[in-house]
């Protein structure tokens, strides 16, 4: 989804450390006092991996938080946000440790603190730095540490938003991720949260730049693709592990695919709607569904070109999905069998009959409607990534709030809260607001298919 690029982002907004609070103080002292030497440099890495865990998961955006055993008194704001920063320093500094453990600690920590909240003007004084950190676990660490570090470089590209920053950064690993994306000798989960980084970062940072997303689009195609059917309509035999990295690639590129113009949209339309009507006889459940889920993308995209867009050999399709919407079959795991009854009967009602189930996010005292494939393929990438905090990033984080039509964070005042709007005043707004969006992304696609 199209949008204007962010430059800079005001101090001061919602979310920052500004506002959270954190008991350290005693912790730190007693640390100093118990390790000698060490508490000069920080926590043991284990330490300091729970105090950092404890805190992202614990601390409340505008709580007011008082310390335990001190009579209630309120801890002092600006002492517990440079505690708080020297501790994510220590985990930075820990990135370039010699020891895969420390470092593996280190990007565990950084990964929960950048999903749980927002540090913009934490990261944009380091971002080079943690760039750099993050290039070398990418070439030179284990399987695991790569896949670590590619998951915390797409968490980076989101804090840093839409602006020049998150382009320079990915920029300089684009050519890392697509490495390791195309060795064959790589681990699965590295190249499976190489790809998903790869379509997060380029979604998020190069939304305007029509040559990086078609090197993009193209790169995740040559994975997907040798899931095709050859000549002959069978489908390959896959490596155990290998329809993962398969659906994982699929899925970045259909989140790809929805900046695309309508007359690139219209040729990948034409490419892969047949080819992926027949892996959907895959014998991979996960994959089965990322097809499906693909297919329906794609035929809202093709409606939203032309309302009078139908599919090839539709009767064929809906009989398949038929088919894997009734499946009973007893070799299939019970909740695999559930899953898949689940989203095929979806995708089989909106072929259909252009039905969609529409599905309400709530956040804070907002919410947004999941109402079309498109828009659940954009939320599903980010929660994918943010995990549990991708609540926290729509409520404060002006990306998302971009993306989602939401508009500036909110500053709630508790003494108007019993004042909500209604819920149907709150789906017309965000109804309203995604029509708006679509517009745009329309006209913008115009302007882009030059550049494509």
């Amino acid at each position: 989804m199209p949008r204007s690029k962010k430059g800079k982002r005001g101090s001061g907004k919602a979310g920052s450390l500004r506002q959270e609070v954190l008991q350290l103080s005693a912790k730190a002292s007693l640390k100093g006092n118990k390790n000698g030497v060490k508490g000069e440099s920080g926590a043991s890495e284990d330490e300091l991996t729970s105090d950092i865990l404890s805190h992202y998961s614990s601390a409340s955006e505008t709580a007011s938080v008082q310390e335990e055993g001190t009579g209630g008194e309120q801890v002092d704001e600006q002492t517990a946000q440079e505690e708080t920063e020297d501790k994510l320093k220590q985990c930075i500094d820990n990135l370039m440790d010699k020891s895969a453990k420390t470092r593996l600690a280190a990007l565990a920590s950084l990964r929960q603190a950048f999903s749980s909240r927002l540090l913009y003007d934490f990261l944009t004084e380091r971002r080079l730095t943690i760039s750099d950190c993050l290039e070398r676990s990418l070439k030179k660490g284990s399987g695991e540490e790569q896949a670590a570090a590619a998951t915390l470089f797409a968490l980076l590209c989101i804090q840093l938003g839409g602006g020049d920053e998150a382009e320079e950064g990915f920029k300089m690993l684009q050519p890392v991720l697509t490495n390791i994306l195309n060795d064959d000798s790589a681990s699965i989960a590295a190249r499976q949260s190489c790809a998903r980084a790869l379509g997060m970062c380029c979604y998020v940072s190069t939304a305007e730049n029509g040559e990086d997303l078609i090197k993009s689009l193209a790169l995740l195609e040559t994975i997907f693709m040798s899931s095709y059917a050859n000549r002959e309509g069978a489908l390959p035999t896959l490596k155990p592990g290998i329809p993962g990295l398969h659906s994982a690639a699929l899925q970045a590129w259909s989140l790809l695919v929805t900046l695309c113009p309508a007359s690139r949209l219209t040729v990948l339309l034409d490419l892969h709607l047949p080819k992926l009507q027949e892996c959907l006889e895959s014998n991979d459940v996960n994959y089965r569904i990322a097809v499906g889920e693909t297919i329906a993308l794609l035929v809202e995209l093709g409606r939203d070109i032309d309302e009078g867009f139908e599919v090839e050999d539709s009767e064929s399709l809906c009989e398949c999905l038929k088919s894997l919407a009734t499946d009973g079959n007893k070799h299939r795991a019970k909740n695999d069998r559930r899953k898949q009854r689940s989203i095929f009967r979806e995708v089989l009602h909106y072929i259909e009959s252009e039905d969609f189930s529409e599905e309400k996010i709530r956040f804070g005292l907002e919410s947004i409607y999941i109402d079309g494939w498109m828009r659940r393929r954009i939320y599903d990438a980010f929660k994918d990534i943010l995990e549990s905090g991708v609540r926290h990033h729509l409520q404060f984080n002006p990306l998302l709030r971009d993306i989602f039509g939401l508009g500036a964070p909110l500053i709630i005042d508790p003494t108007v809260k019993a004042n909500k709007i209604s819920r149907f005043e709150k789906h017309l707004f965000n109804s309203a607001a995604f029509k708006a969006r679509t517009k745009l992304r329309s006209k913008v696609r115009d302007k882009r298919a030059d550049v494509m």
